[in-house]
């Protein structure tokens, strides 16, 4: 059975899922995959609750039930796109010794992103021209980056700490290397044969930590 986790304290109790719950659950997770499914053949914009109701085979109180609008469902869905993402950062910062070589190792992930973004970057694209009119949802759709960069601005700060990177303004610095990863993503994507973007990333990459590393 699936377990849900209840915090108390310091102690987490392991709860069964009633049926119930579980019943909601895959309605959920069906409801997110008919939506991405949809989102892939007709756009973003083209695409409506109706449509995503009828291609999960849930009723349209089933889909309010879980989400309040389609803006709703597709940040769920960045959501768990990113998720992995996040997964492989916190694993290359663990598996190395210092935090030169973390970054180095995250060079890569902008390789791992593109390999799985011929569906679901143009949906993104389309996305953000009707969010930059909608400041919760432009918010929302933002906040990944921001947490992006908090979490390299901490890697960069433990750099400070054990002496291998220079003193500098470590949320800066996340954020150039957040802006460095994003403009290949974007090179990447709409022109795939016109470099080896891996390579161009960690070229990048070690010019940044040239100036860094501390000698």
């Amino acid at each position: 059975k699936r377990i849900k986790y209840i915090p108390t304290g310091r102690i987490n109790i392991k709860i069964p899922m009633s049926p119930l719950q579980q019943r909601s659950e895959a309605t959920y997770n069906r409801i997110l995959t008919a939506a991405e499914a949809c989102f892939a053949d007709n756009g973003y914009d083209a695409t409506g609750v109706a449509l995503i109701c009828q291609t999960a085979g849930v009723s349209k109180g089933a889909f309010y039930h879980h989400f309040s609008s389609k803006q709703e469902v597709f940040l769920a869905l960045l959501s768990r796109w990113l998720e992995s993402t996040e997964t492989q950062l916190k694993a290359f910062q663990e598996t190395t010794t210092n935090v030169p070589d973390s970054l180095k190792l995250m060079a890569i992930m902008p390789q791992h992103i593109l390999a799985s973004a011929n569906q679901n970057f143009p949906i993104y694209l389309e996305f953000l021209t009707k969010a930059v009119r909608e400041p919760q949802i432009w918010n929302a759709t933002v906040e990944p980056y921001r947490r992006y960069s908090e979490f390299i601005a901490q890697v960069i700060e433990t750099g400070m700490e054990e002496g291998s990177l220079k003193s500098m303004d470590a949320l800066i610095s996340a954020r150039v290397i957040i802006s460095f990863v994003l403009g290949v993503l974007l090179q990447g994507f709409f022109d795939p044969e016109g470099a080896d973007w891996e390579e161009v990333t960690q070229e990048g990459i070690r010019v940044l930590l040239n100036n860094w590393v501390q000698e």
